[in-house]
């Protein structure tokens, strides 16, 4: 079962997913793709509890879209909330998606939404009703860290969450640079609280998200991954937030410095960015 660059896996858990033959890397690794968003996007965020406080339209980004098992599992469990959905996906192609389309039996998340993921591929913007209330549901393709750049990612409604979902580091680095974290920052609201979920918990992860403005915290554990890792704009939407013991740990780590450019490598933390790590609120907070 296999098309292109991609192929249909079964995995330890029974579970099938997408393995990427070009990046080598296999979608939802272990548990498969329902379980490992409902553990990452939605159990740990509170999404639901939030949803059902929030006032007006609620916006998520899907950086990373695949094979849509991020949104279509939050769009499931949403089906009984009041709240007005708004979701722009990312991704650089339609080709998982696509794929995982034409695999939707043995998948399983794709039933009742068939209709509006035809749409999506061929308009990238389609309006349904989710339960009660309408979703819209946007496409945006090309490559995400130059769009980032762009005078159109500042007209984006702003978000309440991102699921941040892309190839690991060490596969598809130019999704991981200091320069890509601290573009998005930049472009949320302060008076809007966003927390960002997702699947890595690497110390040059947490320390590049800091030193973006991120507060940075432990996520819940997920598959093979004891933890993973959520950011936020809000201190309040940590419930574990890094202390300054990983601080210390930070700092004895051979892989803690930041990526500026799309290139892996693992390197200790630079006395630069230690400087100012120790002054991220975050752990002066922590030392009152």
């Amino acid at each position: 079962m296999q098309s292109g660059t991609y192929k249909l896996v079964q995995l330890t858990s029974g579970a099938w997913s997408l393995h990427s033959t070009e990046y080598g890397e296999t979608f939802h690794p272990v548990i498969g793709p329902v379980a490992e968003a409902e553990a990452l996007y939605l159990q740990q965020i509170k999404l639901l509890d939030r949803l059902e406080k929030h006032q007006g339209e609620f916006v998520i980004w899907d950086i990373g879209l695949g094979a849509a098992a991020n949104v279509l599992t939050i769009l499931r469990a949403a089906r009984k909330s009041l709240a007005r959905l708004r979701v722009i996906s990312f991704d650089y192609t339609l080709e998982p998606l696509q794929f995982s389309l034409q695999k939707k039996e043995e998948l399983g998340y794709f039933a009742g939404y068939e209709e509006p993921v035809r749409q999506l591929i061929q308009t990238h913007d389609v309006e349904f009703l989710n339960g009660e209330k309408n979703v819209n549901w946007q496409l945006r393709l090309g490559d995400f860290p130059t769009f980032l750049k762009t005078p159109g990612a500042k007209l984006l409604l702003k978000p309440d969450v991102i699921l941040f979902d892309a190839f690991s580091p060490a596969r598809n680095p130019a999704m991981w640079t200091l320069p890509l974290f601290t573009d998005l920052f930049q472009l949320l609201d302060s008076n809007r609280p966003c927390a960002m979920p997702t699947y890595s918990r690497s110390t040059m992860l947490r320390v590049t998200l800091l030193l973006a403005g991120f507060f940075v915290g432990v996520g819940h554990a997920t598959g093979e991954k004891e933890e993973t890792t959520i950011a936020a704009n809000s201190l309040n939407l940590i419930n574990e937030p890094l202390d300054r013991a990983w601080l210390e740990k930070a700092r004895r780590s051979t892989s803690a410095e930041p990526m500026f450019e799309a290139l892996y490598r693992q390197l200790p933390i630079s006395e630069e960015n230690w400087e100012k790590l120790q002054r991220h609120p975050q752990f002066q907070t922590a030392a009152m």
